[in-house]
């Protein structure tokens, strides 16, 4: 059963805040975690939720979470690093769109060849069958 204190507790709700630090120190223990298949049990137990790590994610390998002078202060990323953001994810999106591409001409490759030798026994066939 959860404390009272954790995130399901049943008292009022109120929006947690994470320092850089705290983001930081989350997402390494989620990865961690995930290393040995239990990053699910660690986002329940933490009361996270997966988007909130991908996100200080991209923060932290864009550098936004270093050196960071108000742990109050929200920081946006700069327009140079949401544009490298940008340019990562659609770098990864096309790779994922180059290997489903290239699986599939190796497949067609493969059922190309299989209807060649299909097509020559056929012909083997129909000779023999002639005589």
């Amino acid at each position: 059963m959860p404390s009272a204190s954790g995130p399901r507790s049943d008292g009022p709700r109120r929006r947690r805040s994470f320092t850089a630090a705290d983001k930081l120190a989350h997402v390494a223990a989620y990865e961690a975690a995930c290393e040995t298949g239990d990053g699910g049990a660690y986002l329940r137990t933490e009361g996270l939720y997966n988007s909130q790590v991908a996100e200080w994610r991209r923060q932290r390998d864009a550098g936004v979470l270093t050196d960071i002078p108000d742990p109050g202060k929200r920081r946006k990323l700069t327009a140079e690093q949401a544009e490298i953001a940008k340019l990562r994810r659609e770098l990864e999106q096309a790779h994922r769109k180059l290997d489903t591409t290239e699986t599939a001409l190796g497949i067609m490759g493969k059922a190309h060849a299989l209807l060649e030798q299909i097509s020559k026994s056929a012909d083997t066939d129909d000779k023999r069958g002639k005589r």
